[in-house]
């Protein structure tokens, strides 16, 4: 049980950093589980099934403190679960470490860029409807791949081009929990088909995931309650330095294998 418990703190912190500031959870969960030998569409899985759980109890969380763009909602949708699907294919198919270097360079511009935003007047936009088709179809692929680009990703991008970050964060995190069940679908896909030989490790995670669902259940209320409560500057800016943060651990990651 002494799993349960790790895993249960684990997804806690994840599920509050991640609704609170719309994203986190995937690669906090992914890179834990790695970190114990979990292979990585493995972990991605593992991850993708607790998310069916924490991104329902993290979106109804959002509804209620009404933090939801319907309009961006619908339209990130079906670019996220292509995306994921796609993304989804090719995990299990070939390693998709060769594209986290490129990852890394994306995230590491946009959070000097939001951190450096956060120390200026932020303007009262409206959200770039333009880039959520290649955002969400980018967002859904790496997250699929990564096991937590669906925030990173599209969370920053959206912040990036001028978006208002409780609305952001409140819908990215409501359309999450649609592309991840496109991601868990998909992984099902696969292992009936034959497609993925690794499937097999995932019974000796169980308690792992459980861990991660129940801890991140329990913090899904209390981050969307934080979204509506923290001033958009102070949110901008711990963003901005979270995503920093997320592009040095993968630098440093990228480095240590070469």
């Amino acid at each position: 049980m002494s799993e349960f418990f790790i895993f249960f703190f684990v997804g806690a912190l994840a599920q509050l950093v991640d609704g609170a500031l719309g994203m986190a959870y995937g690669v906090i969960s992914s890179t834990v589980l790695m970190s114990f030998g979990v292979p990585p569409s493995v972990a991605s899985a593992s991850v993708h099934t607790a998310e069916l759980f924490t991104t329902a109890a993290s979106g109804t969380a959002h509804i209620v403190n009404r933090n939801i763009d319907w309009k961006l909602f619908w339209r990130l949708v079906p670019f996220g679960v292509i995306g994921a699907v796609l993304g989804t294919y090719v995990l299990t198919s070939i390693d998709g470490g060769t594209i986290r270097p490129f990852v890394a360079a994306y995230l590491a511009a946009i959070g000097i860029m939001l951190t450096l935003r956060s120390f200026r007047t932020i303007p009262r936009a409206q959200t770039p409807m333009a880039l959520v088709p290649p955002l969400g179809a980018a967002g859904g692929f790496l997250d699929s791949i990564g096991g937590g680009g669906w925030g990173p990703v599209v969370t920053s991008g959206l912040l990036g081009a001028g978006g208002q970050p409780r609305y952001v964060i409140g819908t990215v995190n409501a359309a999450e929990f649609l592309v991840t069940l496109s991601v868990s679908l998909a992984f099902l896909l696969a292992l009936v088909t034959g497609h993925w030989e690794e499937a097999g490790d995932l019974t000796d995670h169980a308690l792992s995931v459980l861990g991660l669902i129940a801890g991140g259940i329990l913090a899904a209320p209390l981050a969307g309650y934080a979204v509506k409560r923290i001033p958009e500057r102070w949110l901008l800016r711990i963003v901005g330095l979270l995503i920093c943060a997320l592009a040095l651990q993968q630098i440093v990651t990228i480095l240590s294998k070469m």
